[in-house]
This record gives C-alpha cells, structure tokens and sequence, in this order.
C-alpha cells in the first residue's frame, strides 16, 4: 500500500475514530464528576416522601442512586402533557425507581432513551406507526421515549409493597430493548444465558398455564403477555415483593438477583 492510499484510510477511519472515542472520553469524564457531585437535601426529602424503599436502602445504595440521579437528570428530558408542569418531585421520584434498576453493575444509563413524557394519569399516546393506545399507564417505545402517569408513577413510588410499578416495569423494558425489540433476553452481565433462558421459560409457561387454570398466582396475569412483559412483571414482584418471590420462586429470583447485582430481601 503507498503512502497516498494509507494517508486516504487515516483520514477515512482514523479521524472518525478519534472523534467517537474522545465524544466517549468526555461523556465518561463528565458522568464522573456528575456522580460524585453532591445531592442536594430537598431531593433526599423528596426520595424521602414519595420513594418508600429509598428508607431502607443501606448507605452505600444511598449514595450509589444519588450518583447515577445525577447523571439520569443531565441526560433525560422530561416533558410535560395534558397540563402537567414538570418539576422537580416528578424528576426525582421517576428517576429514582429507574436508577434503583442500576445499582452495583455496569451501565450505560438507557442509552437508546432520551425523552420522558408524563401525563397526569392514564393516557391515549400515539405511536411511531399512528395506532392510538387507549387507557394506558406507561408505554417504552424500542429506541425511546418512555411515556409515564404521573398518578401512577407516583403511586408506585409511594406503595413499595404490591409488587406494581410502573416506572420499573417501562424501565425493565428499557434494559431488555438495549440489544434489540424487546424479547425478554436483556444485556445479561452475569447470568449463564443458557439458564437464564431456560429459568425464565420455564416460569412463563407455569404462569399462562395457572391463568388458563384460573388458578392463583403470586406473579400478575399480565406477565403471561409474552416474555417481553414476563421480563418486566417479575421486576417489579423482585424488587417490591422479594420475600414472596424467593419462597414460591427461588430459581427465578436467583436470576434475578444475578441480573440486577442487588438482593432486595435484605433491605426489609
């Protein structure tokens, strides 16, 4: 090769690869300072009164979600629909049970997502092909937005024990579209993909087979939908209701567990 056509490749390559990895230097440097910049004590009430299980995260945790908050806030836009004013309570309580998610492993903070929108309770959305969702609590879109209610993300943050949370459950979706469609097969960091599969199979098809039965489950009927929404449904019963779900469903709170690098049955 001459020195004309190695010339060529450096300009054609190497610029555009010298661009990406320092716009990767400086994203990294700044989310460094942002999670170690202090967090301000309004914001410690308001994960105080409107997030329940940030009481009983032990300090590390603590400080762990207050860094990964700061850095969701600097990158994720809200905005506001119906007349809802976008404030700092409505910043913080969504950011944090979406944080909670991110504890202990390595991320990227929802790369594919940008923006939230948040109406003040259930809402008809359109989506990118103009079909018209009706009555809907919160939607993740592959790529972004995620759309929120306000009075149930609220209620969520409010109510740790029920094992319904909305934020999670579009959060989850988030983390298992970061791969590709949503499939129910997330980035796994720690989990032998091969049990994971067979674990979470396994269990989705007990779950349609009790609903079919009528009989009762601890895991919401919705989870049954298909293994995208299993995924998101068994988050939510993982980190609100951990005790039932380590007792009926050991195996896949065990996957759980590993996925997310957090053990929730120890914070009660």
């Amino acid at each position: 090769m001459d020195s004309t056509a190695i010339y060529y490749w450096l300009i054609v390559i190497g610029i555009p690869l010298a661009v990406y990895f320092f716009r990767k230097w400086l994203k990294e440097s700044k989310r460094r300072k942002l999670y170690r910049n202090d967090f301000p004590q309004e914001w410690k009430q308001i994960l105080t009164n409107h997030f329940k299980l940030y009481q009983h995260l032990p300090d590390d945790l603590k400080k762990q979600l207050h860094g990964h908050i700061n850095i969701f806030l600097d990158e994720k836009n809200f905005v506001g629909y119906q007349g809802i004013e976008i404030n700092d309570t409505i910043r913080i309580t969504i950011a944090a049970q979406a944080c909670l998610l991110l504890l202990n492993r390595k991320t990227n903070y929802y790369p594919h997502l940008t923006n939230i929108l948040v109406y003040p309770t259930v809402f008809t959305h359109k989506n990118h092909d103009g079909e018209l969702h009706r009555g809907r609590l919160g939607e993740s879109w592959h790529r972004g937005p995620i759309v929120l209610s306000w009075q149930h993300s609220s209620q969520g943050g409010k109510n740790s024990a029920d094992g319904e949370n909305v934020v999670m459950h579009e959060f989850a979706h988030q983390l298992d579209q970061e791969n590709g469609p949503s499939d129910g097969l997330p980035i796994l960091q720690h989990n032998n993909i091969k049990q994971w599969s067979s674990v979470l199979g396994k269990e989705f098809k007990t779950l349609k087979f009790k609903i079919q039965k009528r009989e009762q489950t601890l895991l919401d009927e919705y989870g049954a939908t298909n293994p995208a929404e299993f995924f998101a449904v068994i988050t939510e019963h993982f980190v609100e209701q951990p005790r039932q779900m380590l007792k009926k469903h050991p195996e896949l709170y065990e996957e759980l567990r590993k996925y997310y690098q957090i053990n929730p049955v120890e914070w009660t």
